[in-house]
């Protein structure tokens, strides 16, 4: 019997202290991290109503809002492939190459700002940003506008999206439904957040791992909050600056925004979610493999050499962060009209 009690102790002192040990993790991370919220806040003046959520997905899907008719807010944001393009820089009007990487639009409501170098405040403000310019769907707001008033559908869904407005169909309307759309592209429900509420079996012991050392070695600094990173601007470089593949001298980021000697080479710290489904990386976008970003990350942001094991345990945790994609129906879109513009497909001279 007492063989049988003294084998019992053990086994009860063994199993209990990895629970120990896992919740003290789940505390540690919740200290850093919240999951998505399952209500999402209410974008900065604009009420979100399924009208305008309606309006704002045609207009993200929608090409004529390029001067082309060829490309639509999801080229760039294509909600099938994790809001991003997986091209290193986007190809716009007339086969230009962009200057940077596309962020993701899942999850974008959750960032400060919009761009790398956050000079658009908000979502309606990113929305007018790519529209006008000329490496991407190279439009005007007068364009956009024309067209949309020349196709009666469009101008009904206008109307019922901003009820009491003498004039609905504006550039300032295009973009507040765009946003509107875009606050319904979250993926909440990753592996991670299940964790973080209280599932302790629902991520591996590696992953576990990497979660660990993503704490430990300080990773959290610059990827913490809701979504793990977006919320704050900080050096490409702080211990190292990378090569010039990687950080293009010419690209001074949030410099060109404050005309500010110390945000020279600063960016927007990218967003973590779904990151497993967004390469290529950096604002670059010349790193095509999430390990090799992560051991950029060690020698430049952190001045450490990560070794093999630390970053696959790493890559591991950065897994969990995949949530659950966004389920959009490709809408019908309204047909043009003899008063449409026609498309401009060359670059103006």
């Amino acid at each position: 019997m007492k063989r049988l009690l003294a084998t019992l102790a053990i086994v009860m002192m063994t199993s209990a202290a990895p629970a120990v040990a896992q919740d003290q993790l789940i505390e540690d991370a919740k200290s850093y991290f919240e999951p998505i919220p399952t209500v999402v806040p209410a974008p900065k003046n604009n009420a979100i109503t399924h009208d305008k959520v309606r309006l704002g997905k045609m207009l993200f899907f929608d090409p004529r809002l390029s001067s082309s008719h060829l490309l639509s807010c999801n080229t760039c944001h294509n909600v099938g492939l994790a809001g991003a393009d997986g091209l290193s820089t986007s190809v716009g009007h007339g086969w230009q190459k962009g200057p940077r990487n596309a962020p993701t639009v899942l999850n974008a409501l959750f960032n400060v700002a919009q761009f790398w170098d956050g000079r658009a405040e908000d979502l309606k403000a990113q929305a007018k940003g790519p529209i006008q310019a000329g490496v991407e769907m190279n439009s005007k707001p007068e364009r956009v506008v024309e067209v949309l008033k020349s196709i009666p559908a469009y101008v009904g869904a206008f109307t019922e999206a901003f009820p009491g407005e003498e004039d609905p169909v504006s550039f300032d309307n295009v973009a507040k439904a765009i946003e509107a759309f875009e606050t319904t592209l979250i993926t909440p429900s990753s592996r991670f957040d299940q964790f973080l509420e209280g599932n302790t079996t629902v991520m591996t012991a590696h992953e576990k791992q990497g979660l660990q050392l993503f704490m430990d070695k300080g990773c959290v600094a610059c990827h913490n909050g809701v979504n793990i990173g977006g919320n704050d601007y900080y050096p490409f470089g702080v211990v190292e600056q990378p090569g010039a593949d990687i950080l293009p001298r010419a690209d001074k980021g949030r410099f060109a925004v404050t005309d500010t000697a110390s945000d020279e080479y600063v960016f927007r710290a990218p967003p973590l979610r779904n990151v497993a489904l967004t390469a290529p990386y950096f604002h670059s976008g010349n790193v095509w493999h999430l390990k090799q970003a992560v051991a950029v990350m060690g020698t430049a942001q952190l001045g450490e050499d990560l070794n093999d094991e630390e970053i696959d345990a790493i890559v591991a945790f950065l897994d969990t962060l995949t949530g659950e994609q966004p389920q959009v129906e490709y809408p019908l879109l309204p047909a043009s009209t003899d008063t449409t513009p026609l498309p401009e497909l060359m670059i103006a001279k």
